[in-house]
């Protein structure tokens, strides 16, 4: 089965630049986008297998990490995403993890690593087809792991992060303010 083409959001470019004005510091390498790429129908599944979209938060302004419990970048930025999601998941904000072990006994190599951590606001999705990630590198929006994205409520793309972050920083709440509207 094909990946799923990126829907159309309306270009963001003045959300783009407030974020990318907050990007300083640890979280320098954030790109603004906003170019009008929208992912409210990338499909992975919960925990329990159930298919889910990024639809599914509508709503929800998201800060989306592809991870996966082999990439040593991954699992060290964990905690920071941990910390980060804590403090400001809300009705507004979500830290939306999407877990990208393949093969047989992915799913309960990502449960565990989760579970050895502690954390306690980073539930488990994940996409164990990779077709997540493949959609990502054929937009040339990403090229390895981990690799976040920045979207508003409605899905739509407005940043972009290769590589891991400090994201339980002054400079990672301040982007997340430019993201929610906060800032």
């Amino acid at each position: 089965m094909p990946a799923a083409q990126a829907t159309q959001c309306v270009a963001q470019p003045e959300r783009a630049r407030a974020i990318d004005l907050a990007a300083v510091g640890h979280l320098a390498a954030l790109n603004g986008t906003a170019t009008g790429r929208g992912y409210a129908d990338m499909a992975f599944a919960d925990a329990d297998g159930a298919q889910t979209t990024i639809g599914d938060f509508a709503g929800k302004a998201l800060l989306v990490n592809f991870w996966a419990s082999w990439c040593v970048p991954c699992r060290a930025e964990m905690p920071a995403l941990d910390a980060l999601a804590t403090e400001l998941n809300s009705d507004d904000f979500m830290v939306l993890p999407v877990n990208l072990d393949i093969g047989e006994g992915g799913l309960e190599k990502a449960k565990a690593f989760l579970d050895e951590g502690g954390f306690q606001n980073l539930p488990l999705y994940a996409d164990s087809s990779f077709a997540a990630f493949e959609r990502l590198k054929n937009e040339a929006v990403a090229i390895g792991l981990p690799a976040t994205l920045l979207l508003d409520a409605d899905g739509c793309e407005l940043a972009v992060l290769q590589g891991p972050a400090e994201w339980d920083t002054d400079e990672g709440r301040a982007v997340i303010a430019a993201l929610t509207g906060g800032a």
